[in-house]
């Protein structure tokens, strides 16, 4: 079980200027030439629309990314923290303001394995942890995957919207303290190949999910499925096999 930091906790840690918790933070680096790769590209592109926004992230996203594939696409807004420890494939689409966010001291970040789809509003975070996503994953609209520790999604995995992987959480069993204050602990999750989530279907942390399962809309998943079943309900229990 992996402890995370939260967001408060950094900023709030006494010294240390802004412009540090900014690097630390967003850019992933105190290098100074980071820095200013990072303003940069993201200052100076990642709001411009269009076909000429769309050539001008395809050349320049590479340069603070930690490595791209061919015939990847990125979309307007797209934001990016600790972009050296995200890395993708090639044809890969990264729709429209999607959020890449590979925080953490000692993570490896986050893989995304070639001809990937991640939809509008989606968000990839780690807190100290990494994600990885196989080949041909199609995530939809405003998909979120949450790792504190560990998050792997096999090949030709397929997310409606709002699906949410939650690989991490907040301690809760002292009294006299808030949850928020009782630190983050992580198990990870484990999806196999093809794993079809429902709209809004949820998986929770320490679960693992076998291949060629199917889960229904706004399903919780919060023990391990078995390869090949159908899977619905709160929380989702097995329905029948395919």
């Amino acid at each position: 079980m992996a402890n995370t930091v939260g967001i408060q906790d950094a900023v709030s840690q006494p010294g240390g200027s802004p412009l540090r918790k900014y690097q630390d933070l967003v850019v992933g680096s105190r290098s100074l030439g980071r820095l200013v790769a990072y303003e940069l590209v993201v200052g100076l592109t990642s709001w411009v629309p269009g076909a000429l926004g769309l050539l001008l992230r395809k050349i320049s996203y590479p340069w603070i990314l930690g490595a791209v594939g061919r015939n990847v696409v990125f979309g307007q807004g797209v934001t990016l923290r600790h972009p050296g420890k995200i890395r993708l494939g090639d044809d890969v689409v990264v729709d429209d303001l999607v959020l890449l966010d590979a925080k953490g001291e000692s993570n490896h970040g986050i893989d995304i394995g070639s001809g990937v789809f991640l939809g509008r509003g989606t968000i990839l975070s780690c807190k100290n942890g990494d994600i990885l996503l196989g080949d041909r994953s199609n995530l939809g609209f405003h998909c979120e995957i949450f790792s504190g520790s560990s998050v792997k999604v096999g090949r030709h995995g397929l997310f409606a919207a709002y699906a949410y992987l939650v690989g991490g959480g907040h301690e809760w069993e002292r009294l006299d303290v808030p949850v928020l204050e009782q630190g983050r602990s992580s198990k990870g999750i484990t999806l196999g190949d093809d794993v079809w989530l429902g709209t809004g279907a949820k998986v929770l942390d320490g679960v693992s999910v076998g291949s060629r399962v199917v889960v229904g809309a706004n399903a919780v998943v919060n023990q391990d499925l078995p390869d090949g079943v159908v899977a619905a309900g709160i929380p989702a229990k097995v329905l029948r096999s395919r």
